[in-house]
């Protein structure tokens, strides 16, 4: 949380420990004689207890579509790499710093492999200098009109590691997320979910999101809700605009708890739901506190210690996994896993619904012919509608066609997947996607043969980084036009290390060699700098293929400008491979390796 020293109410928290929070509200200051069964069952008492955090709407609500019980030793294990990868870059994740980046990198490897459309958007005004991406993710299914989104900052300030604030947010939503992909529920709104960079110098990432949103695809966010620290060893129950019609579920889950959640008036205007709130976006979310001091109130009714912080670590060194209080954050989780299952998953079979089927479900072509298939629809219940088709998952080289592009479900279409003479062989999975009122996806398998032939091409996709960061994976908030480095051409490079702390920063791309050639030559410059004086190899940068090391640099090979470097890939024709740059630093003085134009060559 963004720390405003004006606000009222809120004072700075003094280095104490952190005291573990008494969660159970006493029996007077609690209205519930009893909870539904679900909570019972759940092992909780009657009043509240501690136990493993009820799932469920309030009595004599709506139930949601069986919104699942999120464990929340996944959350916490998430929490643990989050305050590893601090623990590796100088106690930080500050927007600036490797220790954001690698948790960008952490969450996004998560989510793309669930099956989210994630994206990373550089802040390119407004925020600090240095600061990494946001990171969006959307799971492509349900209404694209009408999305929830839920979000929270991933960055700490420079004095922690920061895990609850705000750890504690983005791992929720992560596991939330995770969760959601698991068991793909039919949806009747899109989920996207936000991690926002920069939060902890002003709201700056979040700022940078909203303000990058047209009229038209602002008007499709119905809500947005905010998570930011909640797990305060000392804290509350605090819900923003607890009384508006955004917060309702969240206030819901919470009563049914019996929890007696309050208005939070700490956090007004310092987290990112302001940003979203001052666009005219309907906002919520839930908050354990950060520096304000609990009343006696409220020590009465959720225990804990009155005129002590909510959080005794706030924006300190000892915000660390050891500053959680887990029951807390169970009830925050599940929460948050209610609100979405209740605005976004139905339980219903849609009105109209369709099925989607391709035959045959794969094809094997050499390169520069087409393969042909039919995409076949029926109308599974209500009424006939229209289907849009689309493809993704297509190389560099193949293209996919449907005619007709549209059809009434219960009609087919011909699909064409083309290929060019320099399409790399290979076996590609492609994704077929049906749109309607929803919408439904299936798998076609395209085989790219080799000839024996061979055209000699460059395989490696922005090689010299001026395209964004797309297709690289991993520490992508290294690619950019850094200040205190330049280019080898262009604009952009691939700035990794140059820390002076350990860390260690990953670039990697997959390719497919493909057969036929006789050989395959990797060239890409490198530019060495460090503030290291002895002869020792204590910084290094490996280049990889797959687990194989290809070759090791250090801080010994330093010089100045660039030098290009050359490996013989020929022992991978054939073959899908994964090419991995990795710098490593030690504890002290930097060493930065610079890379740019970055080609793999086959002939």
């Amino acid at each position: 949380m963004l720390r405003r020293l004006a606000v009222a109410g809120v004072s700075l928290a003094a280095t104490i420990g952190a005291a573990a929070l008494a969660v159970a509200p006493t029996a007077a200051a609690t209205s519930r004689t009893h909870l539904p069964a679900y909570a019972i069952s759940a092992g909780q008492g009657a009043n509240g207890a501690p136990g493993a955090p009820a799932h469920g709407p309030a009595a004599g609500s709506t139930p949601a579509a069986d919104a699942p019980d999120i464990d929340v030793a996944k959350v916490q294990a998430h929490l643990t790499e989050l305050n590893n990868i601090a623990t590796r870059n100088g106690g930080t994740r500050k927007s600036s710093g490797q220790g954001y980046r690698d948790s960008v990198a952490y969450v996004k490897n998560k989510l793309q492999a669930a099956g989210y459309t994630v994206t990373e958007q550089p802040c390119t005004s407004g925020c600090a200098s240095g600061a990494g991406p946001n990171l969006i993710a959307e799971w492509p299914q349900g209404d694209a009109t009408k999305v929830y989104m839920f979000g929270s900052h991933l960055d700490s300030v420079g004095a922690g590691p920061g895990i609850n604030d705000n750890g504690s947010g983005s791992a929720a939503l992560l596991e939330t997320a995770l969760t959601l992909a698991e068991q793909r529920p039919a949806m009747a709104a899109r989920v996207r979910f936000g991690w926002w960079t920069d939060e902890e110098q002003g709201l700056n990432g979040s700022d940078f999101y909203v303000g990058s949103l047209s009229s038209a695809e602002r008007s499709k966010v119905k809500a947005y809700y905010n998570f930011d620290m909640i797990a305060s060893t000392n804290g509350g129950y605090f819900i923003n605009h607890v009384n508006s019609t955004a917060a309702q579920p969240m206030k819901a889950y919470w009563d049914s708890l019996g929890l007696q959640p309050e208005e939070n008036t700490e956090g007004a205007g310092r987290s990112d739901d302001y940003s979203f709130e001052r666009a005219g976006i309907p906002t919520s979310g839930y908050a354990m506190g950060a520096g304000a001091r609990k009343t006696s109130a409220q020590a009465a009714k959720w225990g804990g210690t009155a005129s002590r912080a909510y959080d005794p670590c706030y924006h300190q060194s000892c915000d660390t996994t050891g500053n959680i209080n887990a029951t807390g954050l169970n009830r925050s989780v599940d929460g948050i896993a209610y609100t979405l299952w209740n605005l976004a998953v139905t339980n219903s079979t849609p009105a109209n619904d369709f099925s989607l089927a391709t035959s045959p479900a794969a094809g094997s072509v050499d390169p520069g012919t087409s393969a042909t298939g039919t995409v076949s629809t029926a109308t599974t219940s209500g009424s006939a509608q229209t289907v849009k088709l689309t493809a993704t998952g297509a190389p560099a080289g193949v293209t996919v066609s449907f005619n007709p592009a549209s059809v009434t479900s219960g009609n087919s279409s011909t699909m064409t997947v083309a290929t060019t003479a320099s399409t790399a062989p290979g076996t590609y999975p492609l994704t077929i996607t049906g749109t309607g009122s929803v919408t439904h996806t299936t798998t076609y398998t395209l085989t790219v043969k080799g000839t024996g032939g061979c055209t000699g091409q460059q395989l490696l996709a922005n090689g010299g980084f001026e395209s964004g960061t797309t297709p690289w994976t991993g520490d992508t908030g290294a690619i950019g036009a850094h200040t205190g480095q330049s280019a080898h051409s262009g604009s952009r490079f691939a700035w990794l290390g140059g820390y002076g702390s350990s860390a260690t920063d990953s670039l990697s791309q997959s390719v497919t060699v493909p057969s036929g050639c006789g050989k395959a030559t990797l060239t890409y410059w490198l530019h060495i700098d460090t503030d290291e004086t002895e002869r020792v190899a204590y910084d290094t940068f490996k280049v990889k293929v797959g687990s194989t090391t290809l070759t090791t640099l250090s801080n010994t090979d330093a010089s100045s400008g660039y030098t290009q470097r050359t490996l013989d890939l020929s022992p991978y024709i054939g073959q899908r491979i994964t090419l991995t740059f990795t710098a490593t630093e030690d504890a002290s003085l930097q060493t930065s390796f610079v890379v740019d134009d970055a080609t793999l060559q086959t002939g």
